[in-house]
């Protein structure tokens, strides 16, 4: 793996480690993090009240050419629905509350703090 490869997968690692630190802050429960199967990956799976969050965190440096939100197209919301319906199949169906899919992006600017939004229901 390159070093542009390795620098990319800290920052992902980075960006959601902030994003789980930012549901669990808002009340929601952690239940899994790089779920994979072979459709895909879900970056985060969590529990808010009696739903099922599936949640996908997207991270970028200030001054990259896209914002963080404007990550998740139709073609991604569709894939994470995908996702979501599998884990379901594997973890005994859908919660009383059902399932929602949120964004978290995280945006690290050159100096300060890092900006963390989240968005519920995106898709």
């Amino acid at each position: 793996m390159d070093a542009k490869s390795v620098a990319r997968q800290a920052l992902g690692r980075y960006g959601e480690e902030l994003a789980a630190r930012r549901l669990t802050e808002a009340g929601m429960t952690v239940l899994a993090r790089n779920w994979r199967c072979r459709a895909g990956e879900i970056d985060i799976v969590a529990r808010d009240g009696d739903a099922l969050v599936v949640c996908e965190v997207k991270t970028r440096r200030a001054g990259d050419f896209e914002h963080p939100m404007a990550a998740v197209r139709a073609a991604k919301a569709d894939r994470l629905r995908r996702l979501a319906g599998r884990w379901l199949a594997d973890h005994g169906g859908p919660p009383p509350g059902g399932v929602r899919i949120d964004l978290v992006g995280v945006l690290l600017p050159r100096r300060g703090a890092p900006l963390v939004e989240h968005v519920r229901g995106v898709a």
